[in-house]
């Protein structure tokens, strides 16, 4: 299923600004979205001067999502439009591991990202020398790194994927024949899912015993110690939480929270699925446990549905992704995604086998 294409967008100021009071009603405070009109507008008017293209996450701020962006969705959803598009400038507005996979995907266009310090604790907690050593300790094991990894961790990789396809790629190395199954770098999306596949997981720091308990001909993921420092927050309590307050809730989490959590919410899934899920599910309330602009993103695109709006936990390195700074990426064509012509030839491959898994 194809991105919401979210600008057709206003042409004039007036348009843009009706476009952004009508759509933020509820949501984001008038004289807050008064503020940013402006900017929304010469956003749109300069990205169609440029031939660009905005790709803009589910984590982006409300007056942001719901303003410039000509496509919207998650890291599978984008990564697959940056693959296809035929603008001269990509702006993704995301994090930068997502700047670098569009960057892959389109080696001779300028890829921007707004901020150079929105990071990922993710994708910093692995690096290229790490996989290679466990490709050393674990030798014939398959990698498989999340796209939440810098280009370099990919190039390391034999696949690439997404929360929104990670069932389907670990089913399709087990259908290969792959018992030892390196999940990297997320230790809660790799337990998770290796739990909802049915196979044993060990981190990579068990020791030697336990790795010896699982028979060389059965399925074994290994994972690695890294956690999203905004999902890791969410606890079981939280859970016990909503459900006294909001007892008609449906609680939705992403796999990167624990498998604590997960064992308690009602669907676990990846941003997409939670979209999916608002729009198409009837329920009395509906509870994300997810980065907060989400929530406020959904309340606004779907009005009808009554989103429980309780979260605090904002992810800081999406939060550096703002309007002003979309506006000066484009005018000064600043931060541009840069990386060696051999690094890009040996993530491709991993990005594209992801890309091809849906």
């Amino acid at each position: 299923m194809a991105p919401t294409v979210t600008s057709s967008r206003a042409a004039s100021l007036d348009e843009t600004r009706s476009m952004m009071h009508e759509r933020l009603k509820g949501v984001v405070p008038e004289i807050e979205i008064e503020a940013k009109v402006e900017l929304a507008h010469a956003i749109n008017v300069r990205k169609r001067k440029m031939n660009a293209v905005i790709l803009g996450h589910n984590y982006m701020e409300p007056a942001l999502y719901h303003s410039v962006p000509d496509y919207v969705g998650d890291s599978l959803q984008l990564a697959s439009i940056a693959a296809e598009t035929d603008a001269d400038v990509i702006v993704f507005c995301g994090v930068w591991f997502m700047g670098e996979t569009a960057k892959v995907l389109n080696p001779s266009k300028t890829v921007l990202v707004p901020s150079d310090k929105a990071g990922c604790s993710l994708a910093e907690g692995i690096t290229a020398e790490d996989i290679k050593r466990l490709k050393e300790r674990f030798p014939g094991a398959v990698v498989v790194t999340y796209v939440n990894t810098y280009a370099s961790a990919k190039a390391e990789s034999d696949y690439c994927c997404t929360s929104g396809n990670a069932d389907k790629v670990i089913g399709k190395l087990l259908e290969q024949g792959h018992t030892r199954i390196l999940f990297l770098p997320d230790a809660y999306l790799a337990a998770n899912t290796a739990a909802q596949m049915g196979v044993p997981y060990l981190d990579s720091e068990s020791d030697a015993a336990a790795f010896d308990a699982v028979a060389p001909d059965q399925p074994l993921v290994i994972g690695w110690r890294a956690k999203c420092e905004v999902h890791e927050l969410f606890t079981p309590e939280d859970v016990d939480n909503i459900r006294r307050q909001y007892p008609d809730a449906v609680i939705l989490a992403h796999p990167e929270c624990s498998p604590e959590v997960i064992a308690k919410v009602d669907v676990s899934g990846s941003t997409k699925a939670m979209v999916d899920y608002v729009r198409d599910v009837d329920a009395p309330c509906y509870a994300l446990f997810t980065e907060c602009a989400m929530g406020d993103n959904l309340a606004a695109e779907f009005p009808h549905r009554n989103m429980i709006r309780a979260c605090t936990l904002r992810c800081k390195h999406m939060n550096f992704i703002t309007l002003e700074d979309t506006l000066a990426g484009l005018e000064k064509l600043q931060y541009k995604v840069a990386l060696a012509p051999d690094l890009i030839e040996r993530a491709r491959l991993p990005i594209e086998r992801m890309i091809a898994i849906r």
